[in-house]
């Protein structure tokens, strides 16, 4: 779940110099994006979980090296 404080905060710098209309809520537009945004966050790792585990059918010693990789920055 995305931080709304955080997403609030984005929106206000990002839509900088963008008239919201006024029938709608600021907060209404924070919730809506985030789970807009979650709903897409999800499917991405979804995807990413296959990629990364070929398909439930796991390379460990690929999986061992990113790892490794991984723990070294």
């Amino acid at each position: 779940m995305l931080d709304r404080q955080v997403v609030k905060e984005f929106l206000q710098e990002e839509l900088e110099g963008i008239e919201v209309p006024k029938d709608i809520s600021f907060d209404d537009l924070v919730e809506t994006f985030s789970k807009y945004t979650e709903d897409d966050y999800y499917e991405w790792l979804k995807d990413n979980f296959k990629s990364f585990f070929e398909h439930w059918n796991p390379h460990w010693d690929w999986i061992r090296e990113r790892v490794e990789h991984y723990s070294k920055e």
